[in-house]
């Protein structure tokens, strides 16, 4: 049984983002929080806030033990609106500043199946 949290319209990256779930993914969800608090990026508080969430998810809706559930999908998707502005430069000339938002979804699931 899988168990899924997912937050919309981050303000960050896809790229910075990503990071953390190539590091995560495959690691048991208590130990995946831990490791994220060692980070002082806000990147990766975003990323804890999320299984966080997909970890209450498992315990209140589905009765499963935070102890025995691993991170089996960790995704970061591109989202749609991006933030322009404009950064002048010499000569006349104008550079874009993108400021991206992203999706994180995360999946969990127990090692053993279903409990």
């Amino acid at each position: 049984m899988k168990v899924t949290a997912k937050l919309k319209k981050v303000r960050g990256s896809h790229w910075k983002l990503r990071r953390y779930a190539k590091v995560l993914k495959g690691k048991r969800a208590e130990e995946a929080v831990e490791i994220l608090s060692l980070y002082s990026s806000p990147n990766a508080k975003k990323v804890r806030k999320v299984i966080r969430s997909a970890i209450a998810n498992a315990e209140n809706n589905f009765d499963l033990s935070a102890d025995n559930l691993y991170l089996t999908e960790m995704r970061v998707d591109v989202a749609g609106p991006t933030l322009r502005r404009i950064r002048p430069r010499a000569r006349g000339r104008a550079f874009f500043i993108r400021k991206r938002y992203s999706h994180i979804t995360v999946g969990l699931e127990p090692k053993g199946g279903v409990e």
